[in-house]
């Protein structure tokens, strides 16, 4: 459910964490946390709370857009599950897509159209979605990647989540 401030100060209550700190907080156990398992629980975390306009600008001031983007480029797939997830959850507002963007998310996102997990797979169409503008068309619309979104859409039989993300991409960025 999307939150306000005054929701907020009503479920943290007097001796509450406020939302940033908690935020924070996260970060920074991600930062030091050493196994992975823990890192994936956070970043998890994260990506729940990348869905709520109430948080975006927290998570721009505490750089977790770029914490997202980073974790794409590990090597382990549930942080790229993750990672990619809060981008999809957060690419939405503009001012986070224009982060996204300037930080080279794009062509990491397009990595994640050839992952072996469907949820992966499903969070990039999304990203993808709401990226594509006038000013990043060039960039995704390259034609190996409408080929594999292309091909997502034909596989409606296979996965419908594919195919329905990909459809709803090809209508608004390339058949309109």
């Amino acid at each position: 459910m999307f939150t306000n401030a005054q929701r907020q100060v009503e479920r943290t209550g007097r001796s509450g964490t406020p939302r940033d700190q908690y935020l924070q907080d996260l970060v920074t156990q991600f930062q030091n946390a050493t196994d992975e398992e823990t890192k994936e629980k956070i970043v998890a975390n994260l990506a729940n709370f990348a869905y709520d306009p109430f948080n975006y600008v927290f998570m721009r001031q505490l750089n977790v857009l770029e914490l997202f983007l980073d974790c794409i480029t590990e090597p382990n797939e549930r942080l790229i599950e993750f990672g990619i997830g809060g981008v999809c959850n957060s690419c939405v507002d503009p001012s986070n897509a224009s982060v996204i963007v300037q930080c080279g998310g794009i062509p990491l996102v397009i990595q994640c159209l050839s992952s072996p997990v469907r949820n992966t797979v499903t969070y990039a169409l999304g990203a993808l979605y709401y990226l594509c503008n006038p000013s990043t068309k060039k960039e995704i619309l390259k034609p190996d990647v409408v080929r594999i979104i292309r091909e997502y859409a034909a596989a409606g039989a296979v996965n419908t989540s594919f195919s329905n993300m990909a459809n709803a991409f090809l209508e608004k960025h390339v058949d309109s």
